[in-house]
């Protein structure tokens, strides 16, 4: 084997990681196979055993990702120990809200060091704790990143192009991740303002109810986009609130997801608001995590005395208290002022 060859081999080799994905769902079982497609070994961790063995043995999962034949090589787990066992990365892709309880149980099993990496987006309802912030209490001796963008599951399960980005404080941390995350579909950005991509990722999914709303009310397309445009500045709003760089906002993982979310029933959030605005029932619908988001979204705009009158209406919307109709109308009766 010539030098050049034997270099090659090497650095291949050490770029290949363990990855141990914990959750099964749609966009976990999407992240598993593309870190296969990029060249690394993965693990997925679910919670159910009878989702594990039908990826395991049918190459299928038909619960989320129904009609997409996955890799053969894609192994998947119930037991969290198994999942994680020698991980070099972590991606915590389980629902924001039960995001605390899993890495609960997976924190004995994460070795010292190895980088956690949060692929869910949300606010914790309780608490009002961004999800870096309960990963570091949780796994307090490992770094934290986020990965987040306009990324429909399905796209990417399917070998879709894909952007997203990868944010962590230590900047030198989020280029090492996004080098390694990337693979031929998914192009990873890095960026060291952790918490304006999480900002960006849980808000627009508070938008996406309202402008799914918008849509299943049957209040035409020019509503929508007035609606979507005055969103993000609540977004942005918020997000500089809490530090969060303007031009992080104005990327993939803030403008970008939120055109993505805001625009198509393929996103859960946006299909909840269709739903919503149609007047039908919801019962039986699995919340979408806006839904969870958008009343500890409220609680921080009023205690910190800012305006978001788009997200205060979807909490009052999600509570019943006010129908599509009446909370357009009382949009476009605020006072007149400039656009800012």
């Amino acid at each position: 084997m010539s030098e050049t060859s034997s270099q090659t081999s090497s650095k291949s080799s050490a770029q290949k990681w363990t990855i141990a994905v914990l959750g099964a769902g749609a966009w976990g079982t999407a992240l598993g196979a593309t870190m296969l497609a990029g060249g690394h070994h993965a693990r997925l961790w679910a919670r159910d055993e009878a989702l594990a063995r039908s990826i395991n043995d049918d190459h299928v999962n038909r619960r989320y990702l129904p009609g997409i034949t996955l890799n053969a090589r894609l192994k998947a787990t119930s037991e969290m120990q198994s999942a994680l066992e020698g991980a070099d990365c972590v991606l915590a892709v389980t629902p924001a809200q039960t995001l605390r309880t899993v890495l609960a149980d997976a924190a004995p099993h994460v070795a010292k060091g190895v980088p956690i990496v949060l692929c869910a987006k949300g606010i914790e309802r309780e608490t009002g704790r961004l999800m870096s912030e309960i990963a570091a209490e949780a796994l307090p001796e490992n770094p934290v990143a986020a990965l987040s963008g306009p990324s429909f599951a399905s796209d990417l399960a399917s070998g879709l192009p894909t952007a997203v980005t990868v944010a962590a404080q230590n900047a030198d941390l989020a280029v090492t991740l996004a080098e390694r995350l990337s693979a031929p579909r998914l192009r990873c950005y890095s960026t060291d303002d952790l918490t304006g991509v999480e900002i960006g990722g849980a808000l627009k999914n508070v938008l996406a109810i309202a402008a799914g709303a918008t849509h299943g009310a049957g209040l035409g397309a020019s509503a929508s986009a007035a609606l979507i445009t005055r969103g993000f500045v609540e977004l942005r709003r918020i997000g500089e609130a809490f530090g969060a760089r303007p031009d992080t906002l104005m990327g993939l993982s803030g403008l970008g997801d939120l055109i993505l979310t805001c625009g198509s029933e393929q996103s859960r959030n946006f299909a909840f608001g269709a739903a919503l605005g149609r007047g039908e029932s919801l019962e039986g619908r699995p919340l979408a995590e806006g839904a969870h988001t958008a009343g500890i979204a409220a609680r921080i705009v009023r205690e910190r005395g800012l305006e978001a009158p788009i997200i205060e209406s979807v909490t009052e919307l999600l509570k019943g208290r006010l129908t599509v109709q009446a909370a357009m109308e009382a949009l476009l009766s605020r006072p007149l002022k400039s656009e800012t």
